[in-house]
């Protein structure tokens, strides 16, 4: 099992990196999420990788955290109608701080919002994960609290007070999650929630 790849990025799109390790090239699938945190070409980088087998194709799928990475699976292997493409997808349009935060909460129309995902879809999300990533319901239907009871890291614990701060000024809540993931990324790990929101409305 390839666990993971560090090497020279050689290209970088949305979907997609290649990186060259040993005189080999590796085409990677990697979400907008992760894409957004890569280097220029021609620096080091290192991605948590799963390999998907089928019979008519091999394809290396590449995340910035392990966290990201060990999602992405459980979406392949434990969710019923999603594939790599799809779960894909799914993190693209959102960082995984907001995710598990709308599976806690059971917001099943933020989830459909991901491109190729229906309520049905959502829906299977919700009920399909809960359990599986041991959030808890009885948190008073507050999501930020569940996304904190959930084993969420501190960073996502960051992205999300500030994602939910810019929805309560009213903004969209993908527009809001790009945001601050923008300054996340701009501005590193030790952010704080207020810097990230003042950064995203900056």
């Amino acid at each position: 099992m390839i666990t993971s790849i560090q090497g020279t990025l050689v290209t970088v799109s949305p979907l997609r990196a290649v990186i060259e390790t040993h005189g080999l090239g590796y085409e990677v699938n990697i979400p907008v999420t992760t894409a957004e945190r890569l280097p220029a070409p021609g620096h080091q980088v290192r991605l948590h990788t799963l390999a998907v087998y089928r019979e008519d194709a091999q394809t290396l799928f590449g995340f910035a955290t392990v966290e990201e990475r060990d999602f992405f699976r459980l979406l392949v292997e434990k969710v019923t109608g999603v594939g790599p493409k799809l779960a894909l997808s799914i993190l693209s349009k959102l960082s995984l701080a907001v995710i598990k935060g709308a599976i806690a909460s059971g917001d099943v129309a933020l989830l459909a919002k991901c491109p190729g995902i229906g309520k049905k879809t959502a829906e299977r999300l919700v009920i399909e994960l809960r359990d599986k990533l041991l959030l808890p319901t009885g948190t008073g239907g507050h999501p930020e609290n569940d996304a904190r009871s959930a084993g969420v890291t501190p960073g996502e614990n960051q992205i999300r007070d500030a994602v939910l701060a810019l929805v309560a000024l009213g903004y969209k809540t993908a527009d809001a999650d790009k945001s601050v993931r923008q300054a996340w990324t701009a501005l590193g790990a030790k952010a704080t929630t207020e810097a990230l929101i003042k950064r995203a409305l900056g």
